[in-house]
């Protein structure tokens, strides 16, 4: 007896090896099928003990199947707590693409939950922060704060692992009060805590109240958390900070002078992208070769990020030989060096670029497009213009946005072809927007058509009455018509209502490497006496040079 069991143990545990060396679904299927065969032998203990562990392989493993493992799960009878929890598990993480389609089974993660409830299991800590996966996903903030009750009402509140969980919830739906409500209640937060509640404000647009967290913890942050400030002042339109950010982090060190936290690639896009939005070349020269000192591999996506830079900041020669540098490239990548040819009006280099990436095989999205058309507009390319919109549909069946209708718009407007871009308008299935309107606005400045102008403008100010461009829009239509009264009408309806330009009007120049700002209401980072003092000399000498002749 003694002997058989020690057979059992041997072949449970041969079957347990078996399932974590398996390769490939139908490895998994066979094992499944022996486990079936030899259930007999087996205690019932050992059974489950079996049953769960395939079960979490097949469900989460890189081979995973939801939908076999579903087939499995409904044929095991009184399924334990660590199965209810994998299934949950497989179904919140799970995405479109795969053999489970979500948008079929929306809620089966939840479904699975109530069954488990009503067979009288109680989750654990490991239950609910895949239940918040599910809501977070689905944006279902009703079924996310049951899920917030059921964890006050369970007792688990006080976990970590699930106050986190809430953390990213209520972060992920928009609810970011709530969020720091449950971050403030925390007797004990690890770095997981912190990270959550500051991508949450950053996400929100709360900027500033992300950096007073992070100011609170950037000593025992990490890469995240850097990541995570420097990303989101990029994109939240504060640039030059997040490079003040990189170079902090670059200074942080140990007692021994070496960096605690190394920039990743993670880092080196995002401060590419800061250097592209502020065109600041000499900043991203040495970003470039910091990639190269620091062993970093230089992926398809700093790749894209280098081209970006080098080609928003006008060097357009060295952007391309990054781009034919780079050993793969994807659909972003082709598009990053079209948008480069766009932007400084090689109208012909960007459609032959994007001759060739259909050579290679690689499809175009709707941001390739918005390059191509871009281009068009540049160039004054009217038929390319119309030729790209009409393809997009009938060659690459990708449905026009509003940004590429906005572009036509623009490429028809600066042609002068009013009548064309007010019937692109009127047939588009979509509302248009002030880009769209603006975009025809800007090709009746430019033709001098004040009376189309001023409908448009007149429009556009009923739409956003509060938006000082609009108004600055109609007085310049009015300007260059020679109707000075009414320009002067406008301005002074402006003033009435309170209606300014509400951030100054700034430039920056790169010295050295360190960007200075210059804006209307002064400078902080630079001595205004002495650039003054230069200016009006360097005046009064083209003065007396222009007296001489």
């Amino acid at each position: 007896m003694v002997e058989l069991q020690r057979q059992y143990l041997s072949l449970r545990n041969k079957i347990c090896l078996l399932i974590k060396q398996s390769k490939n679904l139908n490895q998994l299927k066979q094992i499944h099928g022996q486990i079936l065969t030899t259930s007999s032998h087996f205690h019932y203990r050992d059974r489950h003990f079996l049953i769960s562990r395939l079960l979490f392989f097949i469900a989460l493993s890189n081979s995973s199947s939801v939908s076999y493992a579903t087939e499995i799960f409904h044929c095991i009878e009184n399924p334990n707590l660590a199965m209810y929890n994998i299934m949950i598990r497989a179904y919140a993480s799970k995405i479109n693409g795969q053999d489970y389609f979500s948008d079929a089974h929306p809620h089966q993660a939840f479904n699975i939950y109530k069954q488990m409830l009503y067979n009288g299991i109680s989750p654990d800590f490991l239950t609910f922060p895949f239940l918040l996966k599910e809501c977070t996903r689905n944006l279902a903030v009703g079924a996310g704060s049951s899920v917030h009750g059921h964890v006050v009402q369970l007792g688990v509140c006080t976990n970590l692992f699930v106050r986190n969980s809430l953390i990213s919830y209520y972060s992920g739906c928009g609810c970011v009060n709530s969020a720091r409500k449950v971050f403030d209640e925390m007797s004990n937060r690890d770095v997981v805590s912190w990270n959550s509640m500051i991508i949450g404000y950053l996400r929100s647009g709360g900027l500033d109240e992300a950096l007073d967290l992070f100011k609170e913890m950037k000593y025992n942050g990490n890469v995240i958390t850097w990541n995570s400030i420097i990303t989101g002042f990029v994109q939240g339109g504060r640039p030059k900070e997040a490079l003040e950010f990189f170079h902090e982090m670059q200074c942080l060190g140990n007692d021994n002078g070496i960096s605690k936290i190394r920039p990743d690639k993670v880092t080196i896009a995002s401060v590419l992208s800061a250097c592209a939005y502020l065109g600041a070349i000499d900043y991203g020269k040495w970003v470039h070769s910091y990639l190269r000192r620091s062993g970093l591999e230089c992926d398809m996506v700093i790749g894209t990020a280098l081209v970006d830079m080098y080609g928003k900041c006008g060097c357009i020669e060295r952007a391309y030989e990054v781009f034919r540098e780079m050993p793969e490239k994807d659909t972003l990548a082709w598009t990053a060096m079209i948008s480069v040819f766009a932007l400084h009006g090689f109208g012909k280099e960007a459609f032959d670029m994007f001759k060739e990436m259909e050579a290679e095989g690689v499809k175009p999205n709707h941001v390739t497009f918005v390059g191509l058309l871009s281009a068009c507009a540049h160039c004054g390319l009217v038929n390319m213009g119309r030729w790209c919109l009409k393809a997009m549909k009938s060659i690459y069946s990708i449905q026009p946005q509003v940004h590429h209708y906005a572009c036509m718009v623009d490429i028809l407007g600066r042609a002068g072809f009013f009548e064309e871009a007010e019937e692109l308008i009127r047939n588009m299935p979509m509302e248009p927007d002030v880009f769209v309107w603006g975009a025809l606005l800007g090709g009746c400045q430019m033709h001098g058509n004040v009376q189309l102008g001023e409908k448009i403008a007149q429009h556009l100010i009923e739409l956003d009455p509060r938006n000082h461009a609009f108004y600055v829009n109609l007085c310049d239509v009015y300007a260059k018509a020679g109707r000075y009264t009414d320009a002067k009408r406008v301005r002074a309806s402006m003033n009435e209502q309170g209606i300014k330009k509400e951030i100054p009007g700034c430039s920056m120049i790169e010295v050295n490497g360190v960007l200075h700002e210059f804006s209307v209401t002064g400078s902080t980072n630079v001595v205004m006496e002495e650039l003054t003092g230069v200016l009006t000399a360097l005046s009064n000498e083209l003065k007396i040079k222009g007296n001489l002749h």
